[in-house]
């Protein structure tokens, strides 16, 4: 995959405020993944973790390390 269609789902995240306010709320970058393909874009956790850092549409990708691999994985 290309970075376009990322860059297109975060033009929409920027537009959307309920879409930023779910995206914010989102722990993983597996679940702001689901978020996009939920609305067409083929984008993966993995294509948002390597565009970390970086800018689109004025949204900017930070990946946050939490502590523990997923938090409430091992109830």
């Amino acid at each position: 995959m290309t970075f376009e269609q990322l860059r297109h789902f975060l033009s929409r995240v920027q537009r959307d405020p309920e879409l930023r306010r779910r995206v914010e709320e989102a722990i993983t970058a597996d679940e702001v993944a689901h978020l996009a393909q939920e609305l067409g874009y083929t984008v993966t956790g993995s294509d948002i973790l390597r565009f970390s850092g970086q800018t689109a549409d004025g949204v900017r990708v930070t990946r946050i390390d939490h502590p523990g691999e997923y938090p409430g994985r091992y109830y």
